[in-house]
């Protein structure tokens, strides 16, 4: 029997979907340090993309199609302060849906990796 994914785990793409909402309605957008990267925005589109990428982060199926890391972030600037932030609420949004610490942190680490490919575009 097949070790269960993260994405599974946590219940897939719908609950995936949850802590995204979250995540920018009540935390991101928020947050005077962040939420100006999203004035342009098609928010809508971004969470259905943050949702898609999230989920093949942690083992779902491969459904994300938009722009690589670094293309998505090209001029935006995102010095260390901002990537923090970001973690920091991604850490909050997942704990508030009741995931735990352990599957927060490799959640965390996960979105660490990327961190080259943002910041100082």
């Amino acid at each position: 029997m097949s070790e269960q994914t993260l994405y599974e785990k946590i219940g897939g793409e719908e609950a995936i979907s949850k802590v995204v909402d979250y995540f920018y309605n009540e935390l991101v957008l928020n947050d005077p340090t962040v939420n100006h990267f999203f004035d342009n925005t098609d928010m809508e589109k971004q969470r259905k993309h943050q949702t898609k990428f999230i989920s093949f982060a942690l083992g779902g199926p491969n459904q994300y199609s938009g722009a690589s890391m670094a293309k998505a972030h090209e001029g935006v600037n995102i010095q260390p302060e901002h990537f923090h932030a970001i973690a920091k609420h991604l850490h909050a949004a997942l704990a508030y849906h009741g995931i735990g610490e352990e599957d927060i942190n490799i959640v965390i680490d996960k979105v660490a990796t990327l961190k080259d490919d943002i910041l100082y575009k």
